[in-house]
């Protein structure tokens, strides 16, 4: 055989492997995407490592999709049932609700922005946050990069990022804390800031807009509730950016987070506007108004009201969003390490608990989250556990986390069949 002839024969082999290789690789991925999608679950990136050896447990940070048998089930369920068996006086229980905000206060005070990492899975699990052409970008974007990850390397492991469940650790009695971010991005051409004109006016005991109220030119709106120190925040605004038309509020009721936001060096006020607001108080009026909101978001901050004042704020974040609108929420759930990690005394009232900073926590099950948006006129688009173990490779310590992840839509039209007096509670 001729050097030509080797030659081409070569070629054309070594393009035969790399079109199998490929081929492999994307019947892999489609695979993994499948055999871990459940619950309505999105297929992403996020939660595709399988723990299937338990020898190996310690090679990673997080294991997804957990299944717990009957006896970690019991022995959580028995931890729990310890840990509330004494209670906090009521006098304690009073002054933490009255100075929830002073607490949170001196938590930023004491970690400003070194406590909670930064949630880069926003948009794998909660793609809704972009507008449909952003979507598209940002999809394409990711393809991209991973084809020329595949040319330049020529080998075809499907690595899948890390998710940290946006908390950095859990620390003694009191673990991560409850932390979003909320922000309003305005568009180049917007020069009016929220301090320009923070409640509009007040005529004969109406709130009325003024036409520059802020986002008002804009086409898709954010709301995140309980901003903190911006780690949902910074992290969209990064991707909003670079989406014409597109508009973040955010909001936090402890003054110190607010202040943490605006002094970012990734904070603009002509794409961004942090206030602070305390969701609690029905009195105090958004920036904005009714029925003009395209998502919110409400990532593990719920969980810090206290449980009978968790419905009004369900009931008047719905009014803010427009019809077809989404609420995306994640956020403790029931029987999570955290849970468990309470002594004697710090528990408030079932599943709702003190930490030794004066913070608080509630831990959710699936059927309150379902009942309480949908007594707000919500409908069901998703609502799953999530199940991980986290693991301290250093210590060898083993972790289960428990969250609950849901999407909840406003639709289009309220009919009498989900109007609120007729939803029926689950069990």
């Amino acid at each position: 055989m001729s050097v030509k002839c080797q030659n081409i024969f070569v070629q054309s082999l070594n393009k035969m492997n790399f079109i199998t290789r490929l081929s492999a690789f994307c019947l892999r991925k489609s695979k993994m995407q499948q055999r871990h999608q459940s619950s309505r679950r999105p297929s992403a990136p996020l939660g595709s490592r399988i723990l299937t050896d338990p020898s190996e447990v310690f090679e990673h940070n997080m294991w997804d999709h957990m299944q717990w048998s009957q006896e970690e089930e019991e022995n959580a369920k028995e931890k729990v049932a310890e840990n509330s068996l004494v209670k906090v006086q009521w006098e304690d229980q009073d002054k933490y609700e009255r100075e929830a905000s002073r607490y949170w206060n001196e938590f930023y005070k004491t970690h400003k922005n070194n406590f909670f990492k930064d949630r880069n899975w926003l948009f794998l699990e909660f793609p809704e946050i972009l507008p449909e052409k952003g979507r598209e970008r940002l999809k394409t974007e990711e393809r991209s990069a991973e084809l020329t990850k595949i040319n330049s390397t020529n080998r075809f492991s499907y690595k899948n990022e890390m998710f940290e469940g946006g908390e950095k650790y859990l620390k003694k009695s009191y673990e991560d804390g409850s932390t979003s971010v909320q922000g309003d991005v305005y568009n180049k051409t917007q020069a009016k800031s929220l301090t320009d004109n923070p409640q509009g006016k007040n005529y004969g005991g109406e709130f009325h807009w003024l036409e520059s109220f802020p986002g008002s030119d804009a086409t898709f709106r954010i709301l995140e509730v309980g901003c903190g120190a911006g780690n949902s925040v910074f992290p969209i605004l990064k991707v909003l950016c670079n989406t014409p038309g597109t508009f973040l509020y955010c909001c936090d009721f402890a003054s110190g987070a607010v202040e943490l936001v605006k002094s970012h060096s990734s904070y603009n006020s002509a794409w961004c506007s942090a206030f602070v607001h305390d969701v609690c108080d029905d009195a105090l009026p958004y920036p904005f108004p009714d029925e003009i909101l395209d998502v919110i978001l409400l990532v593990f901050v719920l969980s810090t009201i206290h449980p009978d004042r968790m419905q009004g704020v369900v009931n008047r974040l719905a009014k803010l969003l427009k019809p077809g609108g989404m609420l995306l929420f994640r956020d403790y759930g029931r029987y999570d390490t955290a849970q468990l990690r309470f002594k004697k005394g710090r528990c408030l009232s079932e599943n709702f608990y003190v930490r030794g900073d004066g913070t608080r926590v509630y831990f959710f099950t699936k059927d309150e989250v379902w009942n309480m948006f949908s007594l707000a006129g919500l409908t069901e688009v998703q609502n799953l556990v999530d199940r991980r173990l986290q693991v301290n490779r250093k210590k060898k310590v083993k972790m289960q986390r428990v969250w609950i992840q849901s999407k909840f839509q406003k639709p289009l039209l309220l009919s009498p069949n989900n109007s609120a007096e007729t939803i029926k509670r689950r069990p």
